[in-house]
């Protein structure tokens, strides 16, 4: 059980900070492993907010290592708990924050999955010809894949993306981000020409949940099910992993790689580092600087096959 403190950082999460139902429910579920944490640590007897200490979570980074959860879990329940206390500290509850000067685990950043540009052609070209059979299933598809690789999007913002969003004529889309925030992307001519097609289908499943036209657009989800009804998250990702395991099947690719596509692909041809951050819609350059090391790698790939001196030399040579 929530003691009131968390609870009320919780409200503020999702009043104030309009933070995503999902991300309260992992700010939840990371501040229950806390307070779990802390009656153990006290041995069941009575606790105060005010009795944790920085060598209190310490103790808790110790007991989340003994779990065998990995760094980035430990990292994102220390972050959580760091958060709680910066919260109850400006408050007022707490007259100073235990968590300010804990160091959380190192975590060790994986280069992001990605499709090669000719693996991008390949995709494209069975969405297309599934597409052109008119469907709603193929028409919704190709929408699907121009807005993940066209423009970015995470997934949670192409779910959430309304009819009223989006501006076919201006080719540009108002998404809600991370936190709510809201950004312009643009988008290509393609993804409104794959929207124009996909729009007779889309009314039709509407009709066929008693909503036509109905005069109110804008909060219609452009992503409908045969029902009528949003497209589910699970959809959009069977629909991605559809189409992207016939180019690199074995390799578990999601959604997310699309994005990781639109952004590597934009930096290898040249694109300022600062835009590709704002297309994104990340809070920090850091964040988009790993895929810099994408572009990295692939150009000491390049290098190493196409220079008469950038392989390897054979041991024993």
């Amino acid at each position: 059980m929530l003691t009131d403190p968390v609870a009320e950082f919780l409200r503020h999460l999702s009043d104030e900070r309009q933070l995503s139902p999902r991300t309260v429910a992992a700010y939840r579920k990371d501040l229950e492993d806390l307070q779990e944490f802390l009656a153990d640590y006290h041995g069941g007897s009575e606790w105060r907010w005010e009795d944790v200490d920085r060598l209190t979570l310490r103790g808790f980074m110790g007991a989340l290592q003994r779990k065998g959860l990995s760094r980035r879990t430990a990292a994102r329940k220390l972050s959580a708990s760091r958060t709680l206390f910066r919260f109850l500290h400006r408050e007022g509850s707490l007259p100073a924050n235990p968590a300010r000067a804990l160091r959380s685990p190192r975590v060790d950043r994986t280069l992001p999955g990605h499709v090669s540009r000719d693996g991008v052609e390949a995709v494209f070209a069975s969405a297309e010809a599934r597409a052109a059979e008119g469907e709603l299933k193929g028409t919704r598809a190709l929408v699907i894949l121009e807005l993940l690789y066209g423009s970015g999007l995470r997934l949670s913002e192409l779910h959430d993306l309304e009819m009223g969003r989006v501006d076919l004529v201006g080719e540009q889309l108002r998404v809600r981000g991370k936190g709510r925030k809201e950004r312009v992307v643009p988008m290509t001519q393609s993804a409104s020409l794959a929207i124009r097609r996909y729009e007779p289908r889309r009314r039709e499943a509407l009709a066929r949940r008693g909503q036509g036209p109905s005069g109110r657009t804008r909060e219609e989800p452009l992503l409908v099910n045969a029902r009528g009804g949003r497209l589910s998250r699970r959809s959009i990702q069977g629909a991605v992993r559809e189409h992207l395991d016939r180019v690199a099947s074995g390799e578990g690719l999601s959604s997310h790689a699309l994005r990781h596509s639109f952004a590597t692909h934009l930096l290898d041809s040249g694109a300022d580092l600062t835009a590709v951050k704002e297309l994104l819609g990340h809070v920090s350059l850091s964040t988009t600087r790993i895929y810099t090391h994408t572009s990295k790698e692939r150009l000491k790939a390049v290098y190493r096959e196409a220079h008469p001196r950038g392989a390897t030399p054979e041991s024993g040579e």
